[in-house]
Formats: structure tokens, sequence, C-alpha cells
């Protein structure tokens, strides 16, 4: 099953943890989800929300962009 996507491009802390938290409480175990952000905090926030939850972290990468000076792409699997 291919992962879903959540772009929170734009959107400044805490939303984007807020919204990720509640795509996952509505996906079953083990589905994944790819995340888009903007929020250089982000970095820390998922990290923690992830050390913090059952999802876990699969991987994190910045990728330039035009409109913002990077994203932050986060790829996390709904815990059970």
């Amino acid at each position: 099953m291919p992962a879903r996507e959540l772009d929170v491009t734009g959107l400044h802390c805490p939303l984007p943890i807020l919204r990720t938290r509640a795509l996952l409480d509505g996906m079953a175990p083990g589905e994944e989800l790819v995340v888009y952000a903007t929020d250089p905090a982000s970095v820390i926030d998922f990290r923690h929300f992830c050390n913090t939850t059952d999802n876990a972290l699969l991987s994190h990468e910045t990728r330039p962009d035009e409109t913002h000076t990077a994203v932050f792409v986060y790829h996390i699997r709904r815990g059970g």
C-alpha cells in the first residue's frame, strides 16, 4: 500500500504535529505517512513526537525548494 501524504508547508508549531497526529489517529497500524513541512522547529518536533508515541520515524530528509528555504520530509509508520 502506498504511503499517504500530508502537506503542512507554511504552517508553524504546533500545527504540523497536530495535523499529523489527527491523520495518524485515523490510520491503521503499519500504514505509512509522508509529511512535508517548512517549519525549522519541525525537525525537533517530529523526532520528539515519534519518540513519545508508538509511531516510528522511518526517515527524515531536507530538500531545497523554490518557494521556501527548505522542505523537511518525514516518513512515519503508524504504530500499533
